[in-house]
């Protein structure tokens, strides 16, 4: 088969891993595939799909899903050179999410749900002039159809381009893309679209197509089981029921108001009678707060008055907390297998105790059942898909159709140093003022023998700023810290001015997990070194219990599943940065005992090759110096 492949050569491996992506589409399947950097997923697995599609099965259409923006860039790119190569025809949607698109002043300041009722109670009221101008008694505009007609000969375009061309022409980009959208072969957006229920039926009404319709393939997919669980957990708060009280009396509808104070009451005596001044949560059951509810009067009753006032209030506003304590009141009702229901005590950013009452889904299975049974076929690939047999039983892969696969690492061995260095520990019975400057000692060391620029992730923010503080006397390179406070264009700036100092080097102390530690490319000599500190173990709460418990009972496994893999994976994305071309060269140390434990060890791919070692200097100057010769 030829494919529609982008670039002149294929890479090694590449060509197995598109045939393979072929045949599970043709087959109907489903594909796991462990495939790290340098593979080229992107366009091994869009070349094959989108040739089955042109050649095949003109109606089907691919679903490419990303967990983050930035990387709808690098699909949209893919195509782009596809189409300039290749006498082809097909067009491609770009999509974020509807809020992102919108061109409505302050639709970026809502929260999601939020922003869906606020959109539709622009457009039944119609005033929305960027909606209104799609259509002219029915039909769509011919401003539209020009904008439509220009995007069809422009595709593939990135979502900024679709939003400037909307923009200009003073129409919904949403509801553009998703005319776009009913012509397209290839739809590149975020999990939501398609594990989303409400959101997927939506999509798929606008466009004229059924799940049996669509190839998915999920990048990144080790993102999805956390995704899967958070679409179907729900939260209540003290501070969600305040507000929502002060709104409701603005209204005018004081006996509602006085309802949801009754239930503001009703969770500060659950937290009084069920939490002891030593415990910061407990697991509660449904009826525990149902009756309890009941108490002050029907519970559907009273969801429904919160409906209703959330209804007016949206119509007023852009947002409504009585609306969200309707939602919330709706979930908690919901099934009690694969889910818990967890109440805690908790202290805001402010300084401020906060009460939460969440409803928590365990199982992504949940969600990823239909789409796994009634897709013509999914994809899963990621470069820490490890272990593939966690995902497959995670996400509910049926066993007879799933193919799993496991790539090795394509560059050069000899280009990529990894060590570990067993002589500190993060774990809590170590942690104090004496180990601190242990690893701030053992990481200057590190940093300062590396001619170029280095990247320390910690397993928290509180963690490293313990660290930093002895750091920062013992590193001879300018030290930047990543802030949770920043926006996405401040991280995008602070990523610029490190990269900056490539030639002298500096140094970014960022947390694994977090920002820097996922989607970001700091390809050749802008990054030349990483230190992992630590194993970012979740924190032992009733949530992480509860997974540990849930999977044990599933799969015999709660341990690995719950607790131990989920922190490796953060380890290995975050060690990933370093190294991204089969021409780059760096180093990547493991900071912690643990690392040396074959529990934690064994959960190392084949192809990272660590060695352990206790005076590393030697090692990484040796290989630094190689690097000139």
């Amino acid at each position: 088969m030829d494919f529609f492949f982008p670039h002149d050569q294929y890479r090694k491996i590449q060509e197995s891993f598109m045939k393979q992506v072929y045949a599970v589409i043709q087959n109907k399947g489903q594909l796991l595939a462990h495939a790290p950097t340098g593979i080229g997923k992107t366009a091994s697995a869009l070349s094959p799909a989108l040739t089955y599609v042109l050649k095949q099965d003109p109606k089907k259409m691919i679903f490419f899903l990303t967990s983050r923006n930035t990387q709808h860039l690098i699909a949209v790119e893919t195509l782009k050179k596809i189409k300039t190569k290749y006498p082809t025809n097909f067009v491609t949607v770009d999509l974020i999410g509807k809020k992102g698109m919108c061109n409505q002043p302050g639709a970026e300041l809502m929260s999601s749900g939020e922003f869906i009722e606020y959109c539709k109670g622009l457009r039944e009221k119609d005033e929305c002039p960027f909606f209104n101008n799609l259509r002219q008694k029915g039909k769509i505009s011919a401003e539209a159809q020009n904008v439509l007609q220009k995007l069809k000969q422009e595709s593939p375009l990135h979502v900024e381009e679709i939003n400037s061309t909307c923009f200009h022409a003073d129409l919904c980009s949403y509801e553009t893309a998703c005319l776009l959208g009913k012509d397209a072969q290839v739809v590149i957006a975020d999990y939501n679209y398609i594990l989303n229920p409400h959101i997927r039926e939506s999509l798929f009404k606008r466009i004229n197509k059924t799940l049996s319709d669509c190839i998915i393939i999920f990048d990144e997919g080790h993102n999805v089981p956390n995704r899967a669980r958070d679409l179907l957990t729900g939260t209540l708060s003290t501070f969600i029921l305040e507000n929502a009280a002060k709104e409701t009396q603005a209204f005018g509808f004081e006996e509602i108001a006085n309802d949801i104070l009754a239930i503001k009451v009703l969770v500060e005596k659950l937290v009084k009678e069920k939490i002891s001044e030593d415990k910061e949560e407990i697991v509660v059951k449904k009826d525990e707060f149902f009756k309890r509810v009941e108490a002050i009067g029907n519970y559907e009753e009273i969801k429904g008055n919160f409906d209703f006032v959330g209804e007016q209030v949206l119509e007023k506003k852009k947002r409504s907390f009585t609306a969200s304590v309707a939602a919330f009141m709706d979930q908690w009702l919901g099934p009690d297998e694969g889910f818990t229901r967890i109440l805690s005590k908790k202290i805001s950013k402010i300084g401020k105790p906060v009460l939460l009452l969440q409803y928590r889904c365990l199982d992504p299975a949940l969600v990823m059942r239909p789409i796994l049974q009634e897709a013509q076929a999914t994809i899963l690939m990621s470069g820490t898909l490890t272990p593939l047999e966690m995902y497959e039983d995670l996400l509910g892969f049926d066993k007879n159709r799933a193919i799993t696969l496991e790539y090795e690492n394509p560059f050069p061995a000899e280009n990529k140093l990894s060590i570990i260095l067993p002589e500190t520990s993060t774990k809590f019975t170590s942690r104090g003022k004496m180990m601190y400057e242990q690893i701030a000692a053992k990481c200057a060391t590190i940093v300062n023998a590396v001619p170029g620029n280095t990247v320390v992730f910690f397993p928290s923010y509180a963690l490293r700023d313990h660290i930093y503080e002895f750091l920062r006397n013992k590193c001879d390179k300018t030290l930047f810290l990543e802030d949770t406070a920043y926006t996405k264009e401040q991280r995008g700036n602070l990523l610029e001015r490190f990269k900056e100092y490539k030639d002298q080097g500096a140094v970014l102390l960022a947390v694994a997990g977090g920002s820097y530690s996922e989607g970001i490319d700091l390809p050749g000599d802008l990054l030349k070194a990483v230190v992992v500190v630590g194993l970012p173990l979740a924190r032992p709460d009733l949530e992480t219990q509860e997974l540990i418990t849930y999977y044990d009972k599933r799969f015999g496994k709660g341990w690995d599943y719950g607790y131990v893999y989920p922190a490796i994976i953060k380890i290995l994305q975050s060690a990933g940065r370093c190294i991204r071309s089969e021409t780059d060269r760096g180093v990547v140390v493991f900071l912690d005992e643990r690392y040396n434990w074959q529990n934690y060890k064994k959960c190392f791919p084949s192809s990272m090759h660590t060695q352990i070692e206790r005076n590393p200097l030697p090692l990484i100057q040796k290989f630094f110096l190689t690097e000139n010769i």
